[in-house]
């Protein structure tokens, strides 16, 4: 099996007090108690590795290598704190167990909080094998459920490990995040944890663990597969539905999309054009290639920059003005934070909220029976600033005003 949680210790998380948990400081039971119960948590350190450097994901040492020469840094510790923010009321209820280091115990004890350290990792990485023996080892020991910080990789390791014998939640912190175990964003999970723990929730349903394989998305082939299933604590709210296709019907639609968006373009600005079917529309009608899961460029109509990573969409704003180009993912709904990282926060805010061009099939909105459309960007003040009314275009001339929000933190 290939390494896919690999990841080296001594990362630029500190352990310092985190942001999201400076508030309170937790102080938990070590060793459990009569009225405590036992939150696992699993960190993937080099989970989403690989997403604003443009690599489509942090599956396999090599891509891994690659993406920190290129200067990437995974979100996985930050992402994990703001998911341990829904202790600060619980502190006397909830005991972390996790495991050393960049696997769970550094950023607890950076947020304040005195965990339960069990099992060991190498000193030079962690691989996929390290998250399945900490996954087991937390349900040996009686999780109550075992919240886990990645992407559809860590979700794969999941299921191979303890499938649906131990209820969890997944922190969405990696590239590909497709599988329908993830919390909508790192808070909303630590808040399930914490109320499936209570009490609160009561119901688990068993949710699919979906995942890509990487080498074809690089080539721009999708080709995706059910690895199995993991027990979810049922709260349709806060867990995001899983990705569904785009169904071959739109293409006329899709067509009509296209066909606004080209002729309403300016030769004085740059168009970031953001991944999937709906947006390659727009490079078809202009005969040119897309980078179906990456970001491409254009200016005057001419391609600039072919898969754009962070680095690259920061150098051309300092040469032209911008806009973005997105559609929402199928199913789930999701504008920014899902497959499409290269479009930072700080990309974000140098081109604007006005200059977002936001496209999608009509079909593709019905779908989501008036669930709004969601960002999780990283950034809570980009996710407000995007928060609100938002135009679509959804077909040739046409457009409808639909609601964005970020999810609750």
């Amino acid at each position: 099996m290939e390494p896919r949680a690999s990841g080296r210790r001594g990362s630029a998380f500190t352990g310092q007090s985190c942001d999201w948990c400076r508030r309170e400081t937790v102080s938990l039971h070590p060793h459990g108690g009569s009225t405590t119960k036992r939150l696992g948590l699993i960190v993937n350190p080099m989970a989403g590795l690989g997403g604003r450097v443009g690599l489509k994901g942090s599956d396999g040492l090599q891509i891994q290598a690659l993406a920190r020469e290129m200067g990437a840094a995974s979100p996985a510790q930050h992402r994990a704190a703001e998911a341990l923010t829904a202790l600060a009321t619980r502190e006397r209820q909830v005991e972390i167990v996790t495991y050393p280091g960049e696997m769970g115990a550094d950023v607890a004890r950076g947020c304040g909080i005195v965990p339960h350290v069990v099992g060991s990792i190498r000193a030079d990485a962690t691989t996929a094998q390290e998250t399945c023996a900490a996954a087991r080892s937390l349900r040996d020991l009686h999780a109550g459920i075992v919240m886990f910080v990645g992407g559809d990789g860590t979700a794969r390791d999941m299921v191979e490990a303890v499938g649906i014998t131990v209820p969890v939640i997944g922190v969405p912190a990696g590239v590909k995040m497709q599988s329908a175990v993830y919390a909508v964003n790192p808070t909303s999970a630590g808040h399930i944890a914490v109320g499936y723990l209570s009490g609160e929730i009561r119901t688990l349903h068993d949710a699919e663990v979906i995942d890509l394989d990487e080498e074809a998305y690089r080539r721009g082939v999708v080709s995706s597969r059910l690895y199995g299933y993991l027990r979810v604590p049922l709260q349709r709210r806060l867990v995001q539905p899983r990705k569904s296709p785009s169904p071959l019907s739109e293409g006329a639609s899709r067509d009509a999309i296209a066909l606004g968006v080209v002729e309403s373009m300016q030769d004085d600005v740059m168009y970031i054009i953001g991944p999937g079917t709906t947006t390659r529309s727009i490079l078809e009608r202009l005969g040119l290639p897309k980078t179906l899961i990456g970001v491409d460029v254009l200016l005057r109509r001419r391609l600039i920059a072919v898969d754009a990573n962070e680095a690259d969409l920061l150098r051309l704003l300092r040469q032209y003005a911008a806009k973005i180009v997105i559609a929402p993912i199928g199913g789930q709904g999701f504008l920014l934070g899902r497959g499409n990282q290269q479009l930072s926060p700080l990309v974000i805010r140098i081109v604007g909220k006005e200059n977002l061009i936001v496209v999608s099939t009509l079909d593709k909105i019905l779908s989501l029976a008036g669930r709004p459309l969601l960002v999780d960007t990283d950034d809570p003040d980009i996710d407000r600033l995007l928060s609100g009314p938002m135009r679509v275009t959804t077909g040739y001339r046409e457009e409808l005003v639909y609601p964005v929000m970020a999810p609750l933190r």
